[in-house]
C-alpha cells in the first residue's frame, strides 16, 4: 500500500498507571521521514510502542491516513498500514532466516521474499541458518525485512543501530535511505546515533519526560547547540 500520513493529536499514554507521555501532538506527512530523539528513559520507545497499540492509552488521537486508529487493537493497526520493529529485534529464534520472512509476507506470494535479499544481500547467505544463529546486526536485518515485506504505509524503527558495528549500521541506514527515496512509506526513526538520524531524517521531534520537548528540521537542529546540549546532553553535532 501507498505511504500515509500520521498524526498524533494530545497523546497520552503509558503502563498500567503509569503515565509516561503526556500531550504528545505532531504529525508525519506521507512520504516523509521523522527522527524522535531524547535521552535515555524520556518516552521514545514508549511512544512508537503506543503508536503500536502495545500501551495504555489515556488521552488523545492516533490518526493513520486520516482513519483514527486509537482503539485499534496491534493486529488491526498492522492490518490497516503499520509496521512496527522493536528495540528487542523479535524475530522467531528456532525458525529459518527464509521461514522468518515468509511470516513477513502476509498475503503476498512467497517469491516477494527476493525484495528482502535485495535490500540485504547477507540475508540471503543466511537463509538456512536460525535466526538463533544470526549475529545482532542480521537479527535486526531480518526483522527489519520481515516488517518491510508487509509493505506497511508507516514504518516504526525503534533503535535499529543499537549495538551494531559501524560498517552494519552504514549497511542499515543506506537500506532505509532507499525505502525512503521510493516515498512508499513514512518512517519513523527513534535512534541514539543523532547523526545518523538527522542525516536520514527531514522532521525531527524530541522528547523530554514524556513531552515534546522541540520539533523542527534537522539543519535547524544542527545549528541550535544549546538545544542539542540542554536536551540531548551532546557536544556539537557536525
Amino acid at each position: 500500500m501507498p505511504a500515509t500520513s500520521l498524526e498524533v493529536e494530545n497523546l497520552s499514554a503509558g503502563y498500567g498507571p503509569t503515565r509516561v507521555l503526556e500531550g504528545i501532538s505532531f504529525s508525519v506527512p506521507a512520504g516523509q521521514r521523522l527522527a524522535v530523539l531524547g535521552r535515555n528513559g524520556m518516552g521514545k520507545t514508549t511512544l512508537l510502542a503506543s503508536l503500536a497499540g502495545q500501551t495504555k492509552r489515556y488521552d488523545g488521537r492516533i490518526k493513520l491516513g486520516g482513519a483514527d486508529i486509537s482503539t485499534a487493537p496491534s493486529a488491526s493497526r498492522a492490518i490497516q498500514g503499520l509496521g512496527y520493529v522493536p528495540q528487542a529485534r523479535c524475530i522467531f529464534p528456532t525458525l529459518t532466516v527464509e521461514e522468518n520472512l515468509f511470516v513477513g509476507l502476509k498475503a503476498r506470494p512467497k517469491t516477494a521474499i527476493e525484495e528482502a535479499y535485495q535490500m540485504f544481500p547477507r540475508l540471503k547467505e543466511r537463509r538456512r541458518n536460525l535466526g538463533n544463529q544470526l549475529s545482532g546486526g542480521e537479527q535486526q536485518m531480518l526483522s527489519t525485512a520481515r516488517s518491510i515485506l508487509g509493505r506497511p504505509s508507516v514504518l516504526l524503527l525503534d533503535e535499529p543501530l543499537e549495538g551494531l558495528a559501524p560498517v552494519i549500521c552504514e549497511e542499515l541506514m543506506a537500506a532505509f535511505a532507499e525505502l525512503a527515496k521510493t516515498g512508499d512509506m513514512t518512517i519513523l526513526l527513534v535512534e541514539q546515533r543523532i547523526q545518523s538520524a538527522l542525516d536520514f531524517a527531514e522532521q525531527v521531534i524530541i522528547l523530554e519526560r514524556g513531552r515534546l520537548a522541540w520539533s523542527g528540521t534537522p539543519e535547524a537542529l544542527s545549528k541550535d547547540q544549546d538545544t542539542v546540549e540542554r536536551l540531548l546532553g551532546v557536544g556539537g553535532l557536525h
